[in-house]
């Protein structure tokens, strides 16, 4: 990427709040991880959908204060060229591991390098508070989602088979850690 290209990461202002939910684009759901656990070790493999489908989550409708400048908080926005491409939202939690509330990037930015830049910066902003590693939850379904976390260095650490049961089209919940070496 030239200089004109260049990837900007803002901390959440108030002057901000309304690029936060222009990073939420539709994404594709394409295939499922299905998860085992033997021996008290998760592993999983993967299922490729019949019929690809698009999906996109509901806006975000939260008090947007209360990520500018927290200690426990953060919301982060990727900006290229004034435009927000992408966000990462995280938390401090309890266990000492950065939660990752939402992670989202523009559809034509996603693959560029943008999700791991944020990452690396939730990163960065966790070892800062001594926590331990950084955790998020996927949905089953969401095998784009999940591929990238592996890639990223999340390992499975655990499921969930009841929170998403009012959603027919989600199994299982899925949890993923990156411990801090």
């Amino acid at each position: 990427m030239g200089s004109e290209n260049k990837i900007i990461i803002s901390p959440l202002t108030n002057e901000l709040i309304d690029d936060i939910n222009k990073t939420n684009d539709y994404f594709k759901l394409y295939g499922r991880v299905v998860p085992s656990l033997q021996s008290g070790k998760w592993s999983y493999k993967e299922v490729l959908l019949d019929e690809t489908r698009e999906t996109r989550f509901p806006d975000d409708k939260l008090d947007w204060s209360q990520y500018i400048n927290r200690e426990n908080k953060i919301l982060l926005l990727a900006y290229m060229n004034k435009n927000c491409i992408g966000q990462i939202r995280i938390i401090k939690e309890w266990n000492r591991f950065c939660y990752i509330e939402n992670i989202a990037i523009k559809k034509k930015y996603r693959g560029s390098g943008v999700g791991k830049l944020l990452l690396n910066k939730a990163e960065e902003w966790a070892k800062q508070r001594n926590l331990i590693g950084m955790s998020l939850e996927a949905q089953d379904d969401n095998l784009g989602a999940c591929r990238f976390y592996v890639k990223q260095g999340y390992i499975l650490g655990g499921v969930d088979t009841l929170k998403q049961s009012f959603n027919p089209n989600i199994e299982t919940t899925l949890y993923w850690y990156k411990l801090f070496k």
